[in-house]
């Protein structure tokens, strides 16, 4: 009997690896064919489980995302035990190892190489995923959110170390819709570089397939809140807008837009002089890096000459990421843009593009004053890096996206979640 439910899975898996192979190999050949649900097998060794044998089984997640404080104190607990948070780190060479077999590596890995519904195959999307370092996040991050009719453009800093770019290379090479950026440039913290890795990626993906609707940009430490028919779903219900921060400019930021600055020594500097206003009288207005643009969005950030000459404006100043895409989207004539008056200001807590907690807006729950509950996790540039103890809010929250996420800090707040969505997104097929 045993050797026979062995082989049962044996062709199981052959079959699923063969139809999972053809479905790649005619990603970008249309016409394609109408989605078929006699695809879909059994997905039931796709689900993440105690029998996989990894050190994160350890904890209760079903318990974690309920909140009940016994099961987030045993995975506080693991989470800063030395022995556990040494045997969950995956180290850059096993991805350079493993992925020499990439079919062997996607069935390892539990990535979805079929469409789970043809809902999700008629509306693919484009993600441009900045990495530095950390490449088992970066690699967890892509498994979450892939989907074979998706695509994926991946920028890793010029200066990261060898085996970053080794390994997220060699990932990436295991899968026809996901490449690396063609033009890779050196990242500086609240420079203009970090807003051209996006830009460069931008291009690549608009280049590269006519099909997809929206773009969302991510960094190796993101991690998604919902299931990729979830997102579709929220995508569709926009109307072909846009969601992203776009709100007035505090005074307090107004010198990062009124003041030049330059790059010297790998850090961004004050180059002594003020700087000249804003072309054709645009209104700055303050966002984040973050955004869910349509593909129109995105053509205009390419070919309008209004926006290239506000690109050249805003190479000199401080943390363009955080006002040149909330500009843009109160530009009359991009598509999906919102009109500037402040009315139709958009907070981050009321855009979907991203779930960030400030630590200067954190407080104790049934606080008024506070925008959310203290952090679980602790902070990296006044940011939370979440833990396990976060999930169950942030999962009742609207947004795509959280950052940060951290597996050297909390691998079990990562684990829970990718294990959450992963079941959500097979029952969905239900």
């Amino acid at each position: 009997m045993r050797l026979l439910k062995a082989g049962r899975l044996i062709l199981l898996l052959k079959l699923t690896i063969v139809l999972g192979s053809i479905w790649m190999l005619s990603l970008f050949s249309y016409p394609k064919t109408s989605w078929d649900p006699t695809y879909i097998l059994s997905y039931s060794w796709l689900e993440y489980t105690d029998a996989d044998g990894i050190p994160e089984t350890a904890c209760n997640c079903s318990a974690i995302l309920r909140g009940e404080r016994e099961a987030l104190e045993e995975a506080k607990l693991l989470s800063i035990t030395r022995d556990f948070r040494e045997s969950v780190h995956i180290p850059d060479e096993y991805y350079i190892n493993a992925t020499q077999d990439c079919r062997e590596f996607q069935l390892s890995r539990k990535y979805l190489t079929i469409p789970l519904s043809q809902e999700e195959e008629d509306f693919p999307l484009a993600y441009s995923i900045v990495v530095h370092h950390k490449v088992d996040n970066f690699e967890r991050l892509l498994r979450a959110i892939y989907a074979p009719h998706n695509i994926y453009c991946i920028h890793v800093d010029k200066k990261s170390e060898p085996s970053v770019f080794s390994a997220v290379m060699a990932i990436t090479s295991c899968f026809p819709n996901t490449f690396m950026v063609s033009q890779p440039v050196t990242v500086v913290y609240a420079a203009w570089p970090r807003v051209q890795a996006d830009l460069n990626c931008m291009a690549d993906l608009y280049k590269a397939s006519t099909k997809w609707k929206y773009f969302i940009n991510l960094c190796g430490q993101d991690f998604p809140l919902k299931t990729n028919l979830e997102i579709v779903r929220m995508l569709r219900s926009l109307k072909g807008g846009n969601s992203l921060e776009s709100e007035q400019m505090p005074d307090e930021k107004k010198w990062r837009v009124t003041s030049s600055h330059k790059i010297v020594d790998g850090g961004i500097q004050w180059a002594g002089k003020a700087k000249e206003p804003p072309p054709f009288n645009l209104p700055i207005l303050s966002g984040n890096a973050y955004i869910v643009v349509n593909r129109g969005y995105v053509r205009s950030v390419l070919e309008d000459n209004r926006i290239q000459t506000l690109i050249e404006w805003a190479k000199d100043t401080y943390s363009p990421d955080e006002f040149l895409w909330a500009t843009i989207q109160r530009i009359p004539g991009v598509p999906g843009a919102t009109w500037p008056n402040s009315k139709y200001d958009m907070s981050d807590m009321n855009a979907i593009a991203r779930l960030v907690k400030w630590q200067w807006h954190e407080g104790s729950q049934g606080s008024l004053e506070a925008v959310y509950p203290e952090c679980h996790g602790n902070h990296v540039r006044s940011i939370c890096v979440y833990g396990a103890g976060d999930l169950k809010w942030m999962l009742e929250q609207h947004h795509l996206f959280a950052n940060k996420f951290d597996t050297d800090t909390d691998p079990i707040a990562v684990y829970c979640l990718e294990k959450y969505l992963r079941q959500k997104a097979l029952a969905e097929l239900q």
